[in-house]
């Protein structure tokens, strides 16, 4: 029996991380939307690739406006995307107590016909909507994670590999903290062929590939005018639904609800993790120097607001 993935969210990025796990032959897919019509369309297109591509994935799609999840029944996996963008007038409190409504009633549904499944969280805000899907869900840690860690060190990575014109593949980078304009990109721990950054690259170039790397989700937003980013942010899910299906044991920046790791307790924050079939398996520790670990806890407490603001 092939494994069974829920995305949840039909819009760039759900779409985009269906057709991506369909396409690997990762795993069946159910794509669902609160749209009529959109989710079965595009889940039979994807059929149809699969004719060219090879793939002989299963693949659904169903319409939740009103709250029927049944075709989700025993996922093993279900990622979340669903949500409103941020809007002209609306404040961030807005979008966050309206996101909170949107994570509540998916967690609800899903959860009551998958009690077994791994939920990763991709709706802003992000941290604090998984800390909201682990209060819902009434889940143990290990299977709320947050896609955000996976993302920021892709985007890092890719700005590595511009400046220094080598292989993306040569780049491993390391981002923590929270998915915002305080996370906390880690340069000493980046390497290039095993090599660390600092000794490849001047101090201000580094700093300018740090802020450049916390900025990286306005930048294509300010691009696209309308819309934000979707093929690295789907890619980010699939690296990490692909690790969990297959037991692999990957260590990959994820937001994990810490208590005590990093002196944080209470909310999800980015740190490396150990993911593999049972979520997450281990949060690792790194060695921080103070001035890493004071943007790490400012970085916590920005999350802490969030947390506040929904009082949860």
């Amino acid at each position: 029996m092939r494994n069974k993935v829920t995305v949840v969210g039909g819009g760039f990025v759900g779409s985009t991380t269906a057709q991506r796990i369909f396409d690997a032959g990762l795993a069946d897919v159910v794509l669902t939307d609160i749209l009529e019509g959109s989710p079965a369309g595009k889940t039979l297109d994807m059929r149809q690739s699969g004719a060219i591509s090879g793939s002989d994935s299963f693949a659904d799609g169903i319409s939740t406006a009103a709250g029927d999840y049944s075709k989700s029944a025993k996922s093993d996996i279900v990622v979340i995307t669903a949500g409103f963008p941020r809007k002209p007038g609306m404040s961030r409190d807005d979008l966050l107590k309206a996101n909170h409504e949107v994570i509540k009633g998916v967690v609800e549904g899903v959860v009551k016909h998958s009690p077994e499944a791994i939920l990763i969280v991709v709706t802003n805000p992000l941290d604090a909507m998984a800390h909201a899907a682990l209060r819902i869900s009434g889940f143990p840690r290990n299977r709320v994670i947050g896609m955000a860690g996976v993302l920021d060190s892709a985007r890092m990575s890719a700005f590595i590999s511009m400046e220094l014109g080598v292989s993306v593949r040569n780049i491993n980078s390391f981002v923590l903290g929270g998915h915002g304009d305080d996370m906390v990109p880690l340069p000493r721990y980046c390497t290039v062929a095993g090599v660390p950054l600092p000794e490849l690259l001047a101090a201000d170039r580094i700093a300018a590939i740090v802020e450049r790397t916390r900025k990286g989700g306005g930048e294509i937003v300010g691009l696209l005018k309308t819309g934000s980013a979707y093929y690295a942010p789907s890619a980010a899910v699939v690296q990490m639904v692909d690790a969990i299906l297959g037991d692999k044991k990957m260590i990959l920046p994820c937001a994990a609800y810490l208590e005590g790791e990093y002196g944080i307790s209470g909310h999800f924050v980015g740190v490396p993790v150990k993911l593999g079939a049972g979520g997450i398996e281990q949060i690792l520790q790194v060695k921080l120097l103070p001035e890493e670990q004071e943007a790490l806890n400012k970085s916590a407490a920005s999350v802490r607001e969030l947390i506040t603001v929904l009082g949860i």
